[in-house]
């Protein structure tokens, strides 16, 4: 446990909470789980009238030549990164490679900079971020490289090199690099299988289906968290996203329900941030390749401006994107990348996706001003004018 120990949770909620204990197989028909205690491999079952399944997710580990060697990671658990702080202040490792460009990945890459490695990263698509757009995503490849990580785009994962059991290098289709220790930041799957094998039905990339209030298909089973599927507002389809903010949300809905009172959760935008190297990156909503395969007409806007007024000391940069249905102006998605003070604007965008606002909505919106925090016309206001200016071009032509 983290937030709360086995301790607190009786002394103040009277649950009881047992750690190093492994369910193992969910009987439907009996109402009962096989639970198997860790350290002396005693198994026993355990009835129930209601089973909420929480079981998260696993990071995506490849069926690769040598990936079981020493030095190989995955990080998903507060352990798996003691673990990895544990073995660069033993070992002393001197050169990284990271294999994967989302959010842990880049997050890994720029740790190990800042503990004096020479750190690559692998990544198959063309570009890091693929929550960005690539203009977007562009950004913060730049800051990456400013720093002295050598970025290999568009090469997939082949194995690994190991000798005597020890790593040697990380092969690609493309090149072999030689690494002391090696990362895998290649996202994450939902665990759903121990449902899956219980029966339950299953949906997005084997999430488990959930509808409103968190319930599965059978009567008295609940789930929630990063092992589910969630409900997208914008493109109204079922998704799956592993995000801390949602599974607490879900959590809090599925307790309520099977307290005896009524909730629901009726779905995200999919609100993301991140801080790369000096950069502030945020995401929310639908990118365009998303807005493409729905088949939408749409128009984007971009702009430069500042956190602050231009003249404000410490004034950063900051990039906003928007992107908004053709016709209707309809608020699509947002990005940001930017200076300290950037990244929390993605709030304002979120908060309008939620209201399904359209861009005339959102230019009237009474944000805040003063030159410690936002030029006059803030960026995000900015953005909007210009996007809906691209809207008013697009239907003269």
């Amino acid at each position: 446990m983290i937030v709360r120990s086995p301790e607190t949770f009786k002394e103040k909620q009277q649950i009881e909470t047992r750690v190093l204990h492994e369910a193992m197989v969910i009987d439907l028909q009996k109402r009962q789980v096989l639970v198997r205690e860790v350290n002396n491999v005693k198994e026993n079952w355990e009835p129930f009238d209601y089973l909420m399944i929480a079981t998260g997710a696993v990071p995506i580990c490849p069926n690769v030549p040598g990936i079981d060697a020493d030095g190989i990671y995955g990080v998903n658990t507060l352990q798996s990164g003691i673990n990895i702080r544990r073995d660069v202040d033993l070992k002393k490792p001197k050169r990284a490679v990271i294999v994967g460009g989302g959010y842990i990945g880049l997050e890994m890459a720029e740790a190990f900079v800042l503990r004096g490695l020479e750190v690559s990263l692998v990544e198959h698509a063309d570009q890091v971020m693929n929550t960005l757009d690539g203009d977007m995503a562009q950004m913060v490849s730049a800051a990456l490289a400013q720093i002295g990580i050598s970025l290999y785009m568009q090469e997939s994962l082949e194995g690994f090199d190991v000798r005597e059991g020890k790593l040697q290098a990380v092969v690609t289709d493309k090149r072999s690099l030689p690494t002391d220790i090696a990362i895998l930041g290649m996202g994450v799957r939902p665990n759903s299988k121990l449902a899956k094998e219980a029966g339950l039905r299953l949906g997005t990339k084997d999430s488990i289906a959930v509808n409103d209030r968190m319930q599965t298909d059978i009567e008295g089973i609940w789930a929630a968290g990063d092992c589910v599927e969630s409900f997208h507002l914008i493109s109204r389809r079922h998704f799956h996203i592993a995000l801390g903010t949602v599974a607490n949300k879900q959590g809090r809905v599925a307790g309520i329900n099977i307290g005896g009172k009524y909730a629901t959760f009726p779905g995200v935008v999919g609100t993301a941030v991140s801080k790369i190297c000096s950069l502030e990156v945020a995401r929310t909503g639908l990118q365009e390749k998303e807005i493409r395969q729905l088949g939408l007409e749409y128009v984007s806007g971009k702009i430069n401006s500042r956190t602050r007024a231009g003249y404000y000391p410490d004034a950063g940069r900051i990039t906003v994107k928007l992107l908004a249905e053709k016709g209707n102006g309809r608020l699509l998605g947002g990005q940001i990348v930017g200076k300290e003070g950037a990244a929390k604007r993605i709030d304002v965008i979120a908060t309008a996706l939620h209201a399904g606002f359209n861009l005339e909505e959102m230019l009237n919106l009474d944000l805040s001003y003063a030159p410690p925090y936002s030029p006059v016309w803030d960026p995000v206001l900015i953005a909007v004018r210009k996007t809906r200016k691209q809207m008013e071009n697009s239907i003269c032509k």
